[in-house]
């Protein structure tokens, strides 16, 4: 990746701001509908170990059907922006045109920061020009997982995986220095808005880095209907992003056909997995690998398929 050079020294930029009214990190919470997750979220980053005087915190509320109003008294001590364009790509931009810092860091309301985020994603950035941090996926009852939340602890949200081998950092838990935003331009929406925004800033020789240290909790989903509610979304989106490059449908139709191949590797990564209790977990993680690699290629074979017979949409 490529490096670019700036007019202020990275490390004058991680230290919170003296001026209450010009804080140095702004984060930015898309939310929509989850307004418990919403207090617990921002609870946490009302705990951090960085000055309340160098931090603001919006949250950017995505139509949701409570209204404003409630998502205010969910989140007290934050300022609160209707993101009327739906998706979480423009709730970010919405939340971005109005925020104050130098410093922007993207967070879910669903992830439960660690008290330390704050401190240790800004430390990241005198490094690099963006960055993503860790998501650590638990259960419920962390002895007893269902098979779906074994399967989420050992494959979901791998930002380490995602920045270090495959380019890109999710955005709920991401960092970027102001002016690396501006020049990258905002999220997109109808694609994998994380991927295709690092692409881009990649591409313009920004630098991406990894900040294991930067941890926020997330709660696996726990039934295979909200395991595929997820994935529709994101095999859409991420067909959307293929067609665009070259020789979009042949690498779709490659990664299709390969999708049963990869069962087998990736078993591998359940058995060594230190995060599932029992045995009985690792199965129960094989048994949701297996249906959600097959389910998995029939909906990528049909997202292909459906430009020449629209009946085949996958629903």
């Amino acid at each position: 990746m490529g490096s670019v050079q700036h007019d202020t020294p990275l490390l004058a930029q991680a230290t919170p701001s003296r001026d209450a009214a010009r804080p140095a990190v702004s984060v930015i919470i898309p939310h929509y509908n989850d307004l418990d997750a919403l207090r617990v979220c921002v609870a946490d980053l009302h705990r951090q170990t960085w000055p309340a005087a160098g931090m603001e915190i919006i949250v950017a509320d995505n139509n949701s059907a409570c209204g404003l109003e409630a998502v205010r008294v969910a989140a007290p001590g934050c300022q609160v922006v209707h993101a009327p364009i739906q998706g979480a790509g423009p709730a970010r931009n919405a939340g971005v045109s109005v925020a104050k810092g130098e410093i922007l860091a993207f967070l879910d309301s669903d992830c439960d920061p660690e008290p330390e985020w704050v401190k240790n994603g800004v430390r990241a950035l005198a490094n690099y020009d963006f960055v993503g941090g860790r998501v650590d996926t638990a259960a419920r009852d962390p002895a007893r997982p269902t098979a779906v939340e074994a399967w989420e602890i050992v494959f979901g949200f791998d930002f380490e995986r995602y920045i270090l081998v495959e380019g890109y950092s999710g955005s709920g838990n991401l960092w970027m220095h102001r002016h690396v935003f501006n020049a990258v331009g905002g999220f997109r929406n109808g694609v994998s808005e994380d991927m295709d925004w690092s692409f881009r800033a990649t591409a313009a020789g920004f630098r991406l880095g990894y900040q294991p240290t930067a941890v926020v909790r997330h709660l696996a989903r726990a039934t295979w209907s909200d395991l595929l509610k997820r994935w529709r979304r994101v095999i859409s989106e991420h067909y959307t992003q293929t067609r665009e490059k070259p020789f979009g449908v042949g690498r779709w139709l490659a990664w299709t056909l390969a999708m049963p191949l990869s069962i087998v590797p990736h078993l591998g990564r359940i058995v060594r997995s230190r995060r599932l209790p029992t045995l009985r977990a690792k199965a129960g993680a094989t048994s949701i690998l297996i249906a959600h690699r097959l389910w998995r290629t029939g909906f990528m074979m049909r997202m292909l398929l459906v430009r020449r017979h629209p009946a085949l949409a996958p629903t």
